[in-house]
């Protein structure tokens, strides 16, 4: 009898959820249409670091740009920007209010304003994080993120490290729902909430994107709070709501037939379209990046802010490729994936700020112990999980303190990851910094750094940390220590555009003047089945297309000799009988910026081996191609050549120009 009381509770549910739809037009389906196509408002024009917010006002867009402290807007969304004001820190989520006006929740001055020109201040005591209900002069906020008008034109806050959802009436702030960060249904302050993010109003209701929770949540008038949709998994998964599992739910929005857009990590999903609640993905879901085109094929990263204009069409925050991107209901050609519009090359990032190492002295050389595009874990047979290393590894000590290499504003809202664990990490704008106790000494005490923001478990132990949107660091300030892993894995790049940090950072000291090692080359044919092995007084006879796969790995200038590095890149170049080159080098295989994840087994043979413990084996697939937008199979055709005698010179260089080589010779045969 014990699955009673569930079958009670799932069926009011159901109920309960359908009269919610219903009472908000999300019961006729009749006037629904279907995106088309996404493209980008003003690609050639590009001048913004991170929009975040955004809303329509009759044929005006607005947008929110959390890196340079502006509000922009765009009349005819042809590309024409126009600043209405600059006079911000980290605007985020901004909303119109009944007269028509721009409101801004300001996360880096934890404050409320009026976007005009010169920004007014509504609510908050600026610069003053903390918690304080009552006049809106000495209210409190700790980063607000989200905001939305109600029908009534009550402000609605949400105030994403205090874990609540704040209201704004009349001259006074109050709390609605909300009172510690946890998870929790219930009524008002019994109500809990996890980093909430996006708001927007839904009848009479109030809808929550709760990122840290991964679910959307519905507050009531009366401040009771209940769960529409998500599991609490961390996968992206479509299905009835309480079925579905959402990545992070950043913001959202209601269409005017009345279904809920949601920007969920780097996708856009919908709850509504159908005749009965089900959530459904329409864009993006395949990894971060940037492609116009078809909804379904379409890429986007970190999207942040939704908002709809006067004829339905869905606008998009897209945050780490720094644009605007409009769902339209008009078809167009899909457009071929490229990297994050105008990203920075190497020789731009290395400029943007002095040279230093992430520990103190900042000009002492240290180890570089791994490098981008190393093979992660080991590749047994098909079913093997491996990946890219997508970083630089600089060694420390256990317990050593960690620095920021560059002065950096924290706007991602949730940049503080894997909390407690070995891969505990804080991503900034244009570094990340992995492996590292966040704010907290070797004893897991914390550093009393009121940017890093602890959570404690109910018998106070530390279980959490936030870095709030806004906080703003020092080259040289401490990030935090090394924990176990005995070093600093640094990413550089913005997100969705990372790049091989050798090449981007400027590492005082730091050389190599060793040659990479060629321990073997192998050949084999389609079906990897190994050719003849040759022999000193032989040549290996090739009939098939063939695979060639080399067996290399580098050294840096002071690093132990068991140090074993990946190469930068790899290739090959044929020779004539008299040694003469058939053809410049090829170079196939090359790390300058980070891989697509799903390529590393086209990179990396069977045999293939790395992690922090045990023997390093990279087997590089020469004959494949991978660059850092695509990647595919390849082989050396002896259909292409004469029958006789050639060689095959298969290299391997590392970035400081040493590069190594092997000569193999061959036979075409027919």
């Amino acid at each position: 009898m014990h699955f009673i009381p569930k079958a009670v509770r799932a069926f009011s549910y159901l109920i309960l959820l359908l009269v919610a739809f219903i009472a908000s037009g999300c019961g006729d389906r009749t006037t629904t249409r279907s995106f088309m196509t996404v493209r980008t408002l003003g690609l050639s024009s590009y001048e913004l670091g991170e929009p975040f917010g955004v809303a329509v006002i009759g044929e005006t867009v607005y947008w929110s740009d959390g890196a340079s402290g502006r509000v922009y807007w765009n009349p005819s969304k042809s590309g024409l920007r126009i600043v209405k004001t600059e006079a911000l820190d980290t605007p985020s989520g901004i909303a119109v209010d009944a007269q028509r006006k721009m409101v801004v929740a300001d996360s880096g001055r934890h404050a409320i304003y009026n976007a005009e020109y010169e920004p007014l201040l509504l609510a908050g005591v600026e610069n003053g994080p903390g918690f304080a209900d009552g006049e809106a002069a000495s209210a409190r906020f700790n980063g607000p993120t989200g905001i939305a008008v109600g029908p009534e034109g009550k402000i609605f806050v949400s105030d994403t490290y205090n874990d609540r959802i704040r209201v704004i009436e009349n001259g006074f702030v109050s709390t609605l729902a909300g009172g510690s960060r946890g998870f929790a249904d219930g009524i008002g302050t019994s109500a809990q909430f996890d980093t909430p993010l996006g708001l927007a109003t839904w009848g009479e209701r109030l809808l929550v994107a709760d990122a840290g929770n991964r679910r959307i949540r519905v507050v009531e008038p009366d401040g009771r709070v209940w769960t529409l949709a998500g599991n609490g998994g961390g996968d992206l998964v479509d299905g009835f709501p309480l079925q579905a599992s959402f990545v992070r739910p950043t913001a959202i929005a209601v269409s005017p037939d009345g279904a809920i857009y949601i920007a969920d990590g780097n996708a856009i999903r919908v709850i509504g379209r159908r005749s009965f609640p089900y959530v459904e993905t329409i864009a993006g879901g395949r990894g971060r990046g940037f492609r116009d085109g078809k909804p379904l094929t379409a890429k986007l990263n970190r999207p942040s802010g939704l908002a709809f204009d006067n004829e339905g069409r869905l606008l998009v925050a897209d945050s780490d490729n720094g644009l605007v991107r409009i769902f339209d209901f008009e078809d167009s050609p899909a457009k071929a994936e490229s990297p994050r519009p105008k990203a920075f090359t190497a020789d731009e990032f290395r400029t943007l700020q002095p040279p230093r190492w992430p520990y103190d002295p900042p000009q002492a050389k240290r180890d570089i112990a791994g490098t981008l595009g190393e093979i992660r874990g080991e590749i047994v047979d098909e079913n093997s999980e491996a990946w890219f290393h997508n970083g630089l590894d600089i060694a420390g000590g256990y317990g050593e303190t960690a620095r920021f290499i560059r002065d950096e504003k924290v706007l991602n809202p949730m940049s503080a990851e894997n909390f407690g664990t070995l891969r505990e990490l804080l991503r900034m704008p244009t570094i990340g910094y992995i492996h590292i106790r966040l704010g907290r000494d070797k004893d897991n005490r914390s550093f009393s750094d009121p940017r890093f923001i602890f959570s404690n478990d109910t018998v106070g132990k530390l279980n959490g940390v936030r870095v709030p949107r806004g906080a703003k660091f020092k080259a040289g300030e401490a990030i935090g220590t090394l924990n176990p892993m005995n070093h600093v894995h640094m990413i550089a790049g913005p997100s969705g555009a990372e790049m091989n940090a050798l090449a981007a950072l400027t590492l005082p000291g730091v050389s190599d003047s060793i040659v990479p090692t060629i321990d073997r080359v192998s050949m084999f044919d389609e079906s990897w089945n190994e050719i003849e092995t040759q022999t000193a007084l032989s040549r290996i006879k090739l009939a098939v297309r063939t695979r060639i796969v080399v067996r290399a790995f580098d050294r840096m200038d002071g690093n132990p000799e068991r140090r074993r590095l990946g190469v930068y890149r790899v290739g090959y170049q044929v020779l004539n009988a008299d040694a003469s080159p058939r053809s410049e080098p090829d170079w196939t295989i090359t790390f300058d910026r980070n891989p697509p994840w799903q390529a590393v087994k086209t990179v990396y043979a069977v045999g293939s081996k790395s992690g922090a413990t045990g023997e390093t084996i990279f087997n590089y697939i020469v004959t494949n191609r991978l660059n850092a937008e695509s990647y595919g199979e390849g082989f050396f055709d002896p259909a292409s050549y004469e029958p006789g005698n050639y060689t095959i010179r298969v290299f391997a260089a590392d970035f400081f120009g040493n590069q190594a080589y092997k000569d193999i010779p061959v036979e075409v045969i027919r």
